[in-house]
């Protein structure tokens, strides 16, 4: 513990150099680490910057976090469910970079949303409204930053010991009693492997044990986008369609999950017993009631959940069409988070403006028949020029053939 509290901190001071750690990190990844090497690398890291203390809200503190996909809304509908039950969502989100949509990004849609809170207001919010969510601190965890932009230029990215350590210490500093993981698994995530995604699960899981926090991590298929719509304003829109009882079946179904996990780890009541309360909350209006509430607390025009057309209206909308008949087959996640990101939805690098009203509404699912001619799916933009290499791109990533594929289950596993 006390070799690798010396090099954390060192390299975070700037007194060990890259190419010091550049040698540690090839290591960890040729040789792996211990689950006591990887807790202290872990807590070290989460103590080299702020950490935020939560003990004023009791046990009943809860956190999501996802490893990042392709219409990945789930915060804007598991959190406001998991608040109206009586879990703390006390959370801090971060932008998107590349096909990946950040949670930051969707709510600053919402005309008004603030997403920088002063501590006495985000402390006041969470106990007055039961849920507050809010930008990403530099000052979190800031040897992971370190660390990270040196991981891309040694292409040791892909670690499962660096990458839980990433996730987990800034979970931890954000202060949270209770973890809940959407680890994703599939084209469009960053783990494309079943197997590793549920070997990364284990091992954050295993973080969270050994430093007295209560973590579960659900497994989710991201082999197909989540949802119907990808983009900012698309987004929060089909959010509030689920907690209306609407929309697409399978992402209700995965945010009454990942909600139940939160409410199950806080009360440590059945998961089962959960999972009813949670559906009650969406049948009942509870949740609904509780995501307007917090809306409005931020700061945000609450106007569009009523009214949808209200919200970011694009100037451009251009209808994809199918070129055959048959069945949807696979539709490639990360392809249709590209053409999203090509429309305006997203940054290919830190910094870039994003266009809040650009993104795709798909209109078919894996499994579903087409006619030739009928619609495949809906694109959205301000920029009409940025309309024909992203259809171009989306129509490549569905494939239309004459059997109907198997269906894919979308919750594979939950670690706890």
């Amino acid at each position: 513990e006390e070799e690798i509290a010396f090099f954390v901190r060192g390299f975070t001071a700037g007194e060990i150099p890259d190419y010091q750690m550049s040698a540690l990190l090839m290591a960890i990844f040729f040789r792996g680490m211990t689950g006591d090497e990887l807790s202290a690398m872990t807590r070290e890291m989460m103590l080299s910057g702020d950490t935020l203390d939560l003990s004023v809200f009791g046990e009943h503190t809860a956190d999501k976090h996802s490893t990042g996909g392709v219409g990945d809304k789930t915060t804007l509908i598991a959190a406001p469910i998991a608040a109206s039950l009586g879990c703390r969502i006390a959370k801090m989100s971060g932008r998107g970079l590349g096909f990946t949509g950040g949670t930051v990004d969707k709510l600053e849609s919402i005309p008004g949303f603030r997403t920088v809170l002063a501590p006495e207001e985000f402390e006041e919010q969470v106990k007055r409204v039961g849920i507050a969510v809010v930008g990403q601190s530099g000052s979190l965890a800031p040897a992971d930053k370190k660390i990270y932009a040196l991981r891309d230029v040694t292409a040791t990215i892909e670690s499962i010991p660096l990458i839980a350590s990433s996730i987990m210490s800034k979970k931890l500093a954000a202060g949270s009693k209770n973890i809940v993981l959407d680890v994703k698994v599939g084209s469009g995530a960053f783990m494309k492997d079943s197997e590793q995604g549920r070997k990364l699960a284990e091992t954050m899981v295993g973080i969270g044990k050994a430093c007295s926090r209560r973590v579960s991590a659900v497994i989710s298929n991201m082999n197909v986008p989540l949802g119907s719509a990808v983009g900012n304003a698309l987004e929060v829109l089909e959010a509030v369609e689920i907690l209306k009882g609407e929309g697409d079946v399978a992402l209700r179904t995965l945010c009454v999950e990942l909600a139940a996990q939160m409410v199950s780890l806080s009360f440590e009541k059945p998961i089962d017993e959960c999972r009813a309360a949670a559906k009650d909350a969406i049948r009942d209006g509870s949740a609904l009631a509780k995501f307007r509430e917090w809306i409005g607390a931020q700061g945000g025009d609450t106007a569009f959940i009523d009214d949808p057309a209200s919200l970011c209206p694009a100037k451009v909308e251009y209808v994809l069409t199918a070129p055959r008949s048959g069945f949807i087959g696979a539709i490639n996640a990360s392809e249709v988070g590209k053409a999203s990101m090509l429309l305006g939805a997203g940054r290919e690098e830190v910094g870039d403006p994003i266009d809040p009203s650009a993104g795709i509404r798909l209109l078919k699912k894996p499994g579903d028949p087409v006619a030739a001619g009928e619609t495949l799916a809906i694109l959205f933009t301000s920029d009409e020029l940025r309309i024909p290499a992203s259809a171009e791109l989306l129509l490549d990533s569905v494939a239309i053939g004459d059997e109907r594929p198997e269906a894919q289950r979308l919750i594979i596993d939950v670690i706890s």
